[in-house]
């Protein structure tokens, strides 16, 4: 039987793919900002009650929904450190 965790997980999945299949003004990004809040505590959640192997299985599928939002971060990452190198 499937944890409520991982229950919740496949739930947040779910919704992100519905989500993204409506059509948006902003690119998606306000509800991208919901699902973070959202999948931060249930990323935490799997995390500790079924372990590391399924908490990384969600990572995974969490940075494959915020492929876009990662990228941004990662170039913003390098800017800020390159300046601060100089």
């Amino acid at each position: 039987m499937m944890s409520y965790s991982l229950s919740a997980a496949c739930c947040w999945i779910i919704l992100a793919a519905i989500l993204a299949a409506l059509p948006s003004r902003d690119n998606h990004w306000r509800r991208a900002y919901g699902l973070m809040a959202l999948g931060g505590p249930i990323l935490v959640w799997v995390y500790l009650s079924d372990g590391v192997i399924w908490g990384l299985v969600f990572t995974l599928a969490m940075l494959s929904v915020f492929r876009w939002p990662l990228r941004y971060f990662i170039a913003w990452l390098l800017r800020a450190l390159s300046r601060r190198a100089e």
